[in-house]
């Protein structure tokens, strides 16, 4: 009876093991690009409190693992990641940012990883939607706000934990 009982607990375990090797956490840091500069140009720079907003990124991140930095084809969105790509040996990668199955290659390419991606006062709270399932729960930020960083925490698109912080 004792190694039957045995052998049951031994089977839950191997089996609880086996059901979290297939729903391994992914987890997204998605952030806006930091405050651009006003040169009439569609395609800015940062200005100097974007800059400083993009090393403080530097600071908070130092102790993640990350996966892969991804940022859209402004120099806003990757001079934002820039120094954080620099600090962790990465390359920063693009993305169409209203292409969510690039968000989907994403997840099968980095499945257990940690990803940031650097967007767009529009795109970043549409992805968090797209990988929560929410169809408008998070709304498009303020064009004067910059300071939001949300992880989107998943093993699965639709199931999804979300923290939201300003950085």
């Amino acid at each position: 009876m004792i190694h039957m009982k045995a052998s049951f607990i031994l089977l839950l375990v191997t089996l609880s093991y086996v059901s979290y090797a297939q729903n391994s956490i992914t987890t997204f840091i998605l952030l806006r690009h930091a405050e651009k500069a006003t040169d009439g140009t569609k395609d800015p720079d940062l200005n100097e409190a974007g800059k400083k907003r993009a090393e403080s990124l530097v600071k908070l991140l130092a102790s993640t693992k990350i996966g892969a930095i991804y940022s859209t084809h402004f120099k806003r969105t990757q001079n934002t990641v820039a120094p954080l790509a620099q600090a962790h040996s990465l390359s920063i990668l693009n993305y169409e940012g209203s292409k969510m199955e690039e968000i989907d290659d994403m997840l099968t390419k980095f499945n257990g990883e940690t990803i940031v991606l650097s967007g767009h006062s529009n795109t970043t709270p549409a992805i968090v939607n797209y990988l929560t399932g929410h169809k408008d729960e998070f709304k498009t930020f303020d064009d004067a706000d910059y300071g939001n960083l949300i992880i989107v925490s998943l093993a699965r698109k639709g199931e999804a934990k979300v923290t939201w912080f300003r950085y």
